[in-house]
């Protein structure tokens, strides 16, 4: 995909009127025409490996089991995002545009969306290939798709699953969409470092856009510690916590949600800690006033005893 076929209208300063995001950066803008509507819309960031997809999709049956219509859109190249739910990889949003030479008045909606456990609907917005393109676009196609084909408006929930800790712009598009962001994180340095990163990044979408942070998701950790004393020091809160239990392993390597894997201790403690967190969010949360720290001055601030 050339960058030279893409749609006008998607790069620069000038969507809407509004101003830069971000002091001198270039950042993609979306259609200001295309908006979600009326769905509760969350995005999943954190460290590439974290557990974002895992999060993403045991949080979408979560909330199929409290009666919620939900959409999950991967956006990520691997498109793996959904797995768990469809039981197989899922042509992207790139992939069927490419068949029909980007003419995506020729798609229909089960062309590029597919149901999955429980009837989640799933998506997997895709990338261009490495280095040719940017994935601000493919985010903003796949919505714009979405609305034309009329699937929002049957839909109580969009959950956005995003691509690890990157700086490109286009991968900080879902935010422009989002009412609420959750960062996953480990009990660990990198994760913590990525984490506060993210927040950032968060906080300067937050300067034009209405999404804020949530709160965090410590995953894969026995304990909280480090990830506490970090909240306590930024102004996070850790929403949801996921021990390192092998359970949600396997569950992955079954390409099953946790819902669907035989009763155990660990699975009910897993279960009922996405179900208690997919009731928070859909009841709403308080935005988070956090204040990220400097790099240097987090480096210094993590890892001591």
């Amino acid at each position: 995909m050339r960058i030279d076929r893409l749609p006008s209208g998607l790069f620069g300063s000038g969507a809407a009127g509004r101003p830069p995001d971000g002091e001198g950066s270039v950042q993609v803008q979306l259609d200001p025409d295309v908006q979600i509507g009326n769905a509760k819309v969350f995005a999943i960031y954190g460290k590439g490996g974290i557990g974002k997809s895992t999060t993403s999709s045991n949080l979408s049956a979560a909330f199929s089991h409290l009666g919620k219509r939900v959409l999950q859109i991967g956006c990520d190249p691997k498109h793996d995002s959904t797995f768990t739910l469809t039981k197989c990889l899922v042509p992207t949003v790139i992939d069927v545009l490419e068949t029909v030479n980007f003419h995506p008045e020729e798609l229909r909606l089960d062309d590029f969306v597919y149901e999955g456990y429980n009837g989640v609907m799933c998506v997997e917005a895709g990338g261009p290939p490495a280095g040719t393109g940017c994935g601000g676009y493919v985010v903003g196609q796949t919505v714009k798709l979405l609305k034309q084909h009329h699937l929002l408006d049957d839909t109580d929930v969009v959950i956005f699953d995003v691509l690890g800790d990157v700086v490109c712009g286009g991968f900080a598009a879902p935010l422009q969409h989002a009412e609420r962001a959750l960062i996953v994180t480990a009990n660990d340095f990198d994760s913590i470092f990525a984490m506060n990163r993210i927040a950032t990044a968060i906080l300067a979408k937050a300067k034009n856009y209405k999404v804020r942070i949530a709160g965090v998701v410590a995953n894969r950790s026995a304990k909280t510690d480090e990830i506490d004393r970090f909240n306590a020091a930024v102004g996070l809160k850790t929403l949801a916590h996921l021990p390192d239990f092998d359970i949600i392993r396997r569950s992955r390597l079954k390409k099953s949600t946790v819902f669907e894997m035989d009763s155990t201790p660990e699975l009910e403690h897993a279960k009922a800690q996405y179900l208690q967190l997919a009731e928070a969010l859909w009841a709403g949360t308080e935005p988070l006033a956090a204040h990220p720290m400097k790099d240097r001055d987090l480096f210094d601030f993590l890892g001591f005893d």
